[in-house]
């Protein structure tokens, strides 16, 4: 894609501008999604580089209820022993502001539930390369699309996860990596009041 140079900087504005109005949503409508959205999304995260491109990932669209609902009680079961026992003091001071705890909900309220799998070696899969990255990398143009969709997201890692291969029918070569939920925010959501660092912060020139 050729860009003229008097519109580069211009084009990169106006995608911060977009990009600037994220925000993480814990409370969602269950207003359904628009057709066809959550598969454009995932076509735009497969365009992701990856190392030797071998793309390993897999992107699980969990729509039906009952599975929604033995998601949400598997991952309740991981956060509560995370916040009752593992967890540092200093962690969860951290998470403080935010104002998380063991509950879910939105595993269930949201109408998508995608869940992002590492694709290790296995009988048919190869090898990966910079597993991690590549993945980390796909996830972002993940939420990115989401966002130009005007759909909300949050990016949700209980731990450990190896509950969410036998939630998803997922074989053991396949590592859950993120749970996504998508969807409208509700009528009454609220985000935490974050600021984010400026630019003279976050980047250096050598």
């Amino acid at each position: 894609m050729s860009v003229p140079a008097h519109e580069a900087a211009d084009r990169c504005r106006a995608f911060h501008q977009v990009m600037d109005q994220r925000r993480t949503v814990r409370d969602y409508s269950t207003r359904p999604l628009p057709e066809g959205v959550v598969e454009w999304a995932v076509r735009t995260a497969a365009t992701a580089p990856s190392g030797a491109h071998v793309q390993p990932w897999r992107f699980v669209v969990i729509t039906d209820p009952e599975r929604k609902r033995r998601l949400r009680e598997a991952a309740e079961a991981e956060e509560r022993e995370f916040y009752d026992h593992r967890a540092s003091e200093e962690w969860l001071a951290a998470l403080a502001p935010i104002g998380t705890d063991w509950r879910k909900p939105f595993l269930e309220d949201a109408p998508a539930v995608i869940v992002v799998f590492e694709v290790h070696k296995g009988p048919h899969s190869p090898r990966p390369y910079y597993t991690k990255e590549s993945v980390g990398i796909a996830v972002g143009f993940l939420l990115s699309a989401l966002h130009q969709a005007g759909l909300a997201t949050l990016t949700h890692t209980p731990s450990p996860m190896r509950f969410l291969n036998e939630v998803c029918d997922r074989p053991p070569e396949e590592r859950a990596a993120y749970v996504i939920p998508v969807g409208y925010p509700a009528e009454d959501a609220r985000v935490p009041d974050l600021v984010r660092k400026p630019l003279d912060e976050v980047m250096v020139r050598l």
